[in-house]
């Protein structure tokens, strides 16, 4: 993946990581795309930004999707990277009486089907270019758990996985097929505390070294890891996965 000269869009950059990215991106001479659900947070970062194009973009409505997809064609024919971003995240409480499957439904819809959904429209129009890339934001939860927010750290972990086949599936298409697994990091994916939270990672760090990761195509096996959640990426590896599970859900 080069750094600069790309058209780039990416799904759910109103805010945290994508927004982050998106701007990063746009710091290194690219075109960028954002899509988000909310008007406002879009027009704040075109604003701030006039050469950002922001789309509205709901990734659970399939036809919108596809419809987003023909107008980035036609506007941005020389979409070569897409990051798959948008998801989000709740806890459950399986052991409630009342526990049900409302939210798990909503996760699954979002951060599953969302990216099917991102890729089956735009994979058509990478696979056109010669220097393409698909990426997906997943989560280092994909491999140990936060066992409060069960559907989000497996819908991560189903999307690890589903990476790795497409990557298998298009080894002879010219489209890089790339991971993004985040740690814990300064956003408001959880809710206002984490951007606050000191134990995570300050989104800018995170950013940064992501963006190093790229330049130096540092990314054995397509999966972009920043260094301070290596230890729990290899931990079932390493014979630490019952200690690190432990020390992640506390008694």
């Amino acid at each position: 993946m080069n750094m600069t000269g790309n058209t780039i869009l990416v799904t759910g950059a109103t805010s945290g990581i994508g927004r982050a990215l998106a701007e990063a991106f746009h710091d290194r001479g690219n075109t960028v795309v954002v899509t988000g659900r909310r008007t406002s947070h879009l027009e704040a970062i075109t604003a701030d930004r006039p050469a950002i194009t922001g789309i509205i973009l709901d990734i659970g409505d399939g036809e919108a999707v596809a419809a987003c997809a023909r107008d980035v064609g036609e506007r941005f024919p020389d979409l070569n990277i897409v990051l798959a971003n948008a998801g989000i995240s709740r806890t459950e409480d399986m052991s409630a009486q009342d526990w049900n499957a409302s939210d798990a439904q909503a996760i699954v819809d979002t951060n599953i089907l969302g990216v099917i959904r991102t890729a089956t429209a735009f994979l058509p129009l990478l696979r056109q270019r010669r220097d393409a890339t698909f990426l997906a934001t997943s989560s280092n939860l994909a491999f140990i758990p936060r066992a409060d927010f069960p559907t989000y750290c497996a819908s991560k972990a189903f999307l690890h996985s589903w990476l790795q086949s497409l990557r298998h599936q298009l080894r002879h298409v010219p489209v890089e097929v790339l991971e993004l697994a985040p740690p814990y990091v300064r956003t408001e994916l959880t809710g206002t505390g984490q951007a606050s939270d000191e134990r995570a990672m300050a989104l800018d760090v995170y950013v940064a070294e992501v963006i190093d990761i790229l330049e130096r195509q540092a990314h054995p096996a397509g999966e972009i890891l920043v260094e301070r959640d290596r230890a729990r990426r290899f931990a079932e590896r390493d014979g630490r996965y019952e200690e690190t599970f432990a020390a992640m859900n506390p008694n």
